[in-house]
């Protein structure tokens, strides 16, 4: 699963990658500020770039909603959605079937750029956060659905079966958010494509040898401290805790 991310980078710098432009300037200054960590339940807003208007970034909240509900609405359905995981995450597998899912997937796919990602690991018993980041520090695209609310863009991530690499790391669920190569980045935003071509780019695999994976400080899990500082992605080491 992804519950937990970090995007670090200025927006120009994603601007660029992306080739779009961030819809709203004035809130620039809030997005270049370093997210050492996002915390996915609290349902921060994060930008993404949409399907439907692929030539910008803008924001969304994390966590997906129904059509049918009203931006007044949103906050209720989080607290109920809590325990179907507030909508963060979206199992690839259901995306033709599940009653929210369905309707997003043809017209409205979106990629989530981030720094990275946090996935827990158990080991005789405990957790043990660990940060995944690519090697040369680039961004990655993470692929998604959205959908908008009276204005309001609401995004989930879409995971699969883990990777043999971040399988070793979520050992106890073996899932892993869906990675973009950046080759088919645009082609996860094209209309007008087939089930089977939207299925054969969510499994297409992403080079491991690209990634940096490393356990860090347990306070990520802690409701107690404020995570969101830049040592949190300082990598911790335990003892007797190999992968």
């Amino acid at each position: 699963m992804c519950f937990h991310t970090s995007q670090t980078q200025k927006v120009i710098k994603l601007e660029k990658h992306y080739k779009v432009s961030l819809t709203d300037e004035g809130s620039r200054e809030k997005y270049d500020k370093p997210r050492y960590h996002l915390n996915g339940f609290s349902h921060p807003d994060m930008l993404i770039i949409p399907q439907e208007e692929p030539s910008v970034i803008t924001p969304g909240l994390w966590g997906i909603v129904p059509n049918n509900k009203t931006a007044s609405q949103i906050t209720d359905y989080y607290k109920e959605a809590v325990r179907y995981g507030g909508g963060l995450n979206a199992r690839s597998e259901k995306l033709f079937d599940h009653f929210i899912y369905k309707h997003s997937v043809v017209s409205k796919r979106c990629i989530v750029p981030v720094t990275g990602f946090f996935e827990p690991h158990e080991y005789k018993g405990k957790k043990y956060p660990f940060h995944i980041k690519r090697k040369d520090d680039e961004v990655l695209s993470l692929a998604g659905i959205y959908t908008i609310i009276d204005n309001v863009f609401t995004f989930t991530i879409l995971t699969k079966s883990a990777s043999p690499l971040l399988a070793k790391i979520h050992n106890k669920k073996n899932r892993q958010p869906v990675l973009l190569n950046q080759d088919i980045e645009q082609e996860w935003l094209k209309d007008n494509i087939s089930e089977k071509d939207i299925m054969e780019l969510i499994n297409s695999p992403y080079p491991e040898s690209k990634l940096s994976t490393y356990t860090i400080s347990k306070e990520l899990f802690s409701p107690k401290v404020n995570s969101n500082i830049p040592s949190i992605i300082d990598e911790v080491k335990y003892e007797g805790l190999v992968i």
